[in-house]
């Protein structure tokens, strides 16, 4: 019973946490690599645009009597033009001494030739990007040092990063709901092979001990040889545990005879009538045991052969036939009629030996309880279902108790004076289910009991 296993968690539940916690740390990381990536790429296009307006700047720059001149290129600033209108901020230095643009804006040391460097920084309250580039002059006098920077606001790269960043966390939800929904399958699918496993075993009949040969993933391979190899050890105990019964009942019934004929005999030469019933009471209790002793040897027979059905086609009319013809002079002993209602041919499936056994015992246990000239009837029904009503006019079952009456060992209320061990109907219930069948006990209306084998 699953109340009774202690559960630690579910094992389901883990593996789809640590699926979709996996999966969001790959969406986190594949958005940070997207976004630093996008700004790497982004902000190298910038610098690039920035490094020709400087060059630009410089390539206009001459040296003439001494003085600096910049014929000031259109296109050094046009090519600056964003979607945003970013701002645009220069200053050219000769020799450390500003020639023309913002005065505020920082120009960091460089020496002559450098190509370019960058730089970020804060001005005027708007982040810029900064290029700056030198180049030396050379003139009739002294050689003059130009330096160059432009910078500008970076909205329009923000705008842009923005996109970015909502397309790659769009993707990126959509990854992980797409991972998500991939670990539920993924879990279900996992788990299902054990569920398969649970339901294999959960619909085997209480017989059925034989392992479990189906095909399984490798990983649950050492779990369901440990299974079989349980399997096996209580198979064979069982089949030990029902050889031990049914050598013991042999070994019993046999001296029990033996006593019974000595009791008999004696009981025909003892006059005293206190002798007398010591030795009747002696040959009820021999019965009794010699009884029990053949029906635990019947009940371990059915045991084993259940789970070997030995099945062939076997005609109900010519076994319940032969089976009331070989019972009558019982019934007839006791007063009783015995009578065999059959409409038509019927035959099905089973292991005869067991049918003539469960059958056997439903007609001995109405031969014990139906009153002198009463008439037992056997029923055999084709239609609608296949079955077999044994039907006497006793007392019938007690109402309260009939629904444990085909319990192992269980004996009714009203039984007590006559011989019995309380497996008759538990061999007939066995033998019912292991053919597909049920036992069903009731009462009828008219009076009498009803035991139905339906198959």
């Amino acid at each position: 019973m699953t109340e009774d296993v202690v559960v630690l968690g579910s094992l389901r539940n883990r593996l789809v946490v640590i699926l979709t916690g996996g999966a969001a740390l790959l969406a986190i990381i594949l958005f940070l690599f997207v976004r630093g990536y996008a700004t790497l790429i982004a902000q190298q296009g910038q610098d690039s645009i920035l490094s020709a307006s400087v060059s630009s700047i410089l390539d206009a720059a001459v040296l003439r009597d001494g003085n600096v001149e910049l014929d000031f290129p259109y296109a050094s600033f046009s090519m600056l033009n964003t979607s945003a209108d970013d701002r645009v901020f220069y200053a050219i230095y000769a020799d450390d001494v500003l020639l023309s643009g913002y005065e505020g804006l920082a120009v960091p040391q460089l020496q002559a030739g450098n190509e370019g460097t960058f730089a970020s920084a804060t001005y005027d309250g708007a982040q810029i990007r900064m290029a700056s580039a030198t180049r030396t002059l050379i003139g009739a006098d002294m050689p003059r040092q130009i330096s160059v920077t432009v910078a500008q606001t970076q909205d329009a790269l923000s705008d842009t990063l923005n996109r970015i960043s909502s397309n790659v966390a769009l993707f990126g939800i959509g990854f992980f709901a797409l991972a998500t929904a991939l670990s539920f399958w993924a879990t279900s699918t996992t788990i299902g092979q054990l569920r398969r496993l649970t339901t294999a075993v959960t619909r085997r009949g209480p017989q059925d001990l034989s392992p479990f040969s189906k095909p399984v993933p490798s990983e649950m391979a050492p779990l369901v040889g440990s299974l079989n190899t349980l399997m096996l050890r209580l198979d064979h105990s069982l089949k030990q545990s029902e050889d031990f019964i049914a050598e013991a009942a042999h070994r019993v019934r046999t001296p029990l005879a033996t006593v019974r004929s000595y009791a008999e005999a004696t009981l025909q030469r003892v006059k005293n009538l206190e002798n007398r019933n010591a030795l009747r009471a002696m040959v009820r209790a021999i019965d009794e045991s010699s009884r029990a002793a053949g029906q635990l040897l019947d009940h371990a027979m059915v045991t084993f052969r259940a789970e070997n059905l030995n099945r062939e086609d076997v005609d109900l009319v010519e076994l319940l036939g032969d089976l009331v013809q070989r019972m009558t002079p019982i019934a007839e002993m006791r007063e009783v009629t015995l009578k065999l209602d059959v409409r038509e041919p019927t035959q099905m499936p089973g292991d005869p030996i067991l049918l003539q056994n469960a059958f056997r015992n439903l007609i001995d246990n109405a031969l014990k309880y139906a009153p002198s000239d009463t008439v037992i009837t056997v029923h055999v029904h084709a239609a609608p279902t296949l079955s077999v009503s044994v039907k006497d006019q006793g007392a019938g079952f007690p109402a309260d108790e009939i629904h444990k009456l085909a319990g192992r060992f269980v004996r009714g209320s009203d039984t007590r004076d006559q011989i019995g061990s309380g497996l008759g109907l538990t061999i007939a219930q066995d033998v019912a289910q292991a053919h597909g069948g049920k036992l069903i006990l009731s009462n009828r209306p008219e009076g009498g009991a009803c035991v139905t084998l339906q198959f």
